[in-house]
């Protein structure tokens, strides 16, 4: 008796790390666009000012972020 089960002869390759790194990276940048429309200020702001606030103003009442 075989230790294979039937069917076992298909083996999924991995993905490789080229095919989905531009996705990383992508998903990366989107949720540092969303960290500074939606939390970039107050107690949570990494940058002093208001500057960040000011750039992304229009973008969080777009998105529905209450910012005042």
């Amino acid at each position: 008796m075989s230790d294979k089960a039937i069917g076992s002869d298909v083996v999924s390759a991995p993905i490789p790390v080229r095919e989905i790194l531009p996705w990383i990276i992508f998903g990366a940048l989107m949720l540092l666009a969303i960290y500074f429309v939606g939390a970039e200020e107050g107690a949570t702001s990494l940058i002093k000012g208001m500057y960040v606030h000011e750039w992304v103003h229009d973008s969080r009442h777009l998105l529905g972020f209450p910012c005042h």
